[in-house]
């Protein structure tokens, strides 16, 4: 399980980057500083994004080929899934299997 969430984390990060360094969206500041947030920030919209696309997909009963696409974009085609419990220690476990 702890793949997927790696996946799911720097994919995004990767693709904001990718967004910005190819779209000019980095305002040609001096500031290293400034260039990074403006990654972060669409690497963040990016996520909120297909996210949002991928659970509406499951919800409504998208196509498994939208679902699976999305999730792709996202590092991992499906979401990882979660046992339900109150137990942080059980929590951590589960991530790291």
């Amino acid at each position: 399980m702890l793949l997927p969430s790696l996946l799911r984390t720097l994919v995004p990060l990767l693709a904001g980057w990718i967004i910005v360094a190819l779209t000019g969206l980095g305002f040609t500041l001096d500031s290293n500083s400034a260039q990074t947030a403006v990654a972060f920030a669409v690497a963040g919209a990016y996520y909120i994004v297909f996210r949002l696309l991928e659970r509406a997909a499951e919800k409504f009963g998208g196509p498994l080929w939208l679902q699976g696409a999305v999730g792709a974009l996202l590092g991992y085609a499906r979401p990882p899934r979660y046992k339900p419990t109150d137990d942080v220690v059980e929590l951590l476990r589960q991530s790291r299997s």
